[in-house]
């Protein structure tokens, strides 16, 4: 809890025009946005949910939470005090607070057993919890995701996904039959290949049915405290899906073994760490030799993460520079009201709105593939398109929104150092900058009726905005022949994304955000390559308000 009645009148001075702490707030109700995102793209009958978690979310107890976890990080216990092997990693108290909270909440589970607009719902959940704390949603969104890999092994799919989709936490290291339910990971990238997992060496022998042994190691595994993980190894056939546990069937602990935990930038509250796999047990899923393919959809669903867990980020700082901006005051006005500051702030709320609404309008898209092909088409270019931009912006707006706060939030001991150094992560998760631009180059050529999809939705907001009219006309020169290459991707991608948000404004926002958005993004002499530095007129005063967190 936090400290009861500080001290304000001290001998030399009184503490004075400070904020107060930003917590007790309700998450989910005071992020007009958000509501609005999940609403117009059918969540609204998990309103109630919603709210009741941001409440959860915005509580000073989680706040605490989020300090002790990300102050104490995990520790990697490699063998007990006898010298057996353990391979295990303790967490403080906090960490598995916030895990249960999020879990139980159904940000894993919620999409797959959801009546409606399960997808909408698992990102609005994400969305708050990153706000919480960004770290303990790696190991939730890689559980979500794993859904539609496991399905490609109905076998493996029948003992595993009731498993990953129980709303609930169980942290006891034992095996997960006996467990109310489990965490799922993933580990892909080798230290010579990176990004490039066709390079993996990891070998996997038959041993009978789809069950094999591997041997060799991974460069990143996320969250090695999970109960099993998808990992890829190369059999005679190719580069092959497999399920690896923690447990073996006859209950001993697989040879999975942990060389050391990353030291990472930030979301410190999360485990990161090479491993190496010493004839570990494991199951194939899907096709010998087509493991990249058995795990696209899951990166779909991980990418999809990303846009959400950016937009949250970049909620997360807007929001602590909100609240500071508004209780505190420099030459006789509150910062928020001072025309510089105001500028910045509305500049800020307009990056975060239109990163959210598109997120949103993916998570539609994602319910809705299943049944609509425009929406599966859609969805699978607009994703990449969305995780490039989205993801890419979210570091500058930590950085602002770290300025407005001054000197204050240059310190570890708030939130706003935390959320600046989580802030590149999204970026590199799943596919840094150049390997999605060239991600979406391949999506066009293998499947162009994703492009005919994103450009329908993109002209069908045309006449709403004389600006973003323009920019949707110049898209065109992208269609010429030759204008679209490895050397121009990340240029298309800018100018998709930009245009995509532009599009989910319209359907969402009020005519005050879309005029403001597209002025700022589009209007050629007056938009700026620092946020606030716009000259354009923009009613920043509504679009504040409406960002404002009450």
């Amino acid at each position: 809890m936090p400290p009861y009645h500080p001290r304000a009148e001290l001998e030399t001075h009184d503490v004075s025009n400070q904020p107060p702490p930003f917590e007790d707030v309700n998450l989910f109700a005071s992020d007009a946005a958000l509501k609005t995102g999940v609403d117009k793209n059918g969540g609204g009958a998990h309103a109630k949910h919603l709210s009741e978690f941001g409440a959860r979310c915005g509580s000073a107890e989680t706040t605490e939470w989020s300090r002790q976890a990300n102050k104490n990080p995990p520790q990697l216990k490699s063998f007990d005090r006898y010298g057996h092997r353990l391979d295990e990693v303790e967490f403080h108290p906090a960490y598995h607070s916030l895990m249960a909270l999020g879990l139980e909440a159904g940000v894993s589970a919620g999409a797959w057993n959801a009546k409606s607009a399960g997808h909408v719902l698992h990102s609005a959940l994400l969305y708050l919890m990153g706000q919480a704390d960004g770290g303990v949603c790696c190991p939730m969104s890689m559980t979500y995701a794993v859904v539609p890999a496991l399905r490609q092994a109905p076998d493996i799919a029948k003992e595993w996904a009731p498993r990953v989709t129980t709303a609930a936490y169980d942290p006891r290291f034992i095996p997960a039959a006996d467990k109310r339910a489990a965490t799922m990971g993933m580990a892909m990238t080798e230290k010579q290949g990176g990004s490039d997992i066709r390079a993996n060496t990891t070998r996997a022998t038959h041993i009978g049915g789809d069950e094999y042994e591997l041997v060799g190691h991974k460069w990143f595994c996320s969250a090695p405290m999970c109960d099993a993980f998808l990992t890829l190894a190369r059999t005679d056939a190719g580069v092959t899906c497999f399920l690896v546990p923690r447990w073996r069937p006859d209950r001993t602990r697989n040879a999975f073994h942990i060389m050391r935990l990353k030291d990472k930038l930030g979301d410190r509250s999360n485990a990161s760490s090479e491993i190496e796999y010493h004839g570990a047990y494991a199951r194939r899923v899907g096709e010998e030799g087509r493991g990249v393919r058995t795990i696209i959809d899951m990166v779909q669903h991980t990418r999809l993460d990303c846009v959400v867990g950016s937009a949250s980020g970049m909620r997360a700082g807007l929001a602590q520079a909100m609240w500071h901006t508004d209780h505190r005051s420099a030459f006789q006005k509150k910062l928020i009201d001072q025309p510089a500051m105001a500028m910045v702030l509305a500049d800020l709320a307009l990056e975060t709105e239109a990163a959210t609404a598109l997120g949103f309008r993916l998570a539609r898209a994602f319910d809705g593939a299943a049944d609509d092909d425009r929406e599966a088409a859609f969805m699978r270019l607009a994703t990449p398109i969305a995780k490039y931009w989205i993801s890419k912006r979210q570091p500058g707006v930590a950085y602002e929104a770290l300025e407005c706060l001054g000197g204050a939030g240059y310190v570890e001991e708030g939130p706003m150092a935390r959320i600046f150094r989580a802030s590149p992560l999204n970026a590199i998760w799943e596919g840094s900058g150049n390997v999605i631009a060239l991600d979406i180059l391949r999506a066009i050529g293998r499947e162009p009726d994703s492009l005919e999809a994103v450009r329908a939705e993109i002209t069908a907001a045309k006449g709403a905005n004389t600006y973003l009219d323009r920019h949707i006309t110049a898209l065109e020169r992208w269609f010429e022949p030759g204008a679209l290459n490895e050397a121009t991707a990340r240029a298309f991608a800018e100018d998709m994304a930009l245009a995509l948000e532009g599009a989910a404004l319209v359907q969402t926002a009020p005519d005050y955000i879309v005029d403001g958005f597209c002025k700022a993004r589009f209007d050629p002499e007056h938009k700026s390559f620092i946020y606030g530095a716009m000259t354009a007129k923009i009613d920043a005063r509504a679009i504040i308000e409406r960002a404002r967190p009450h």
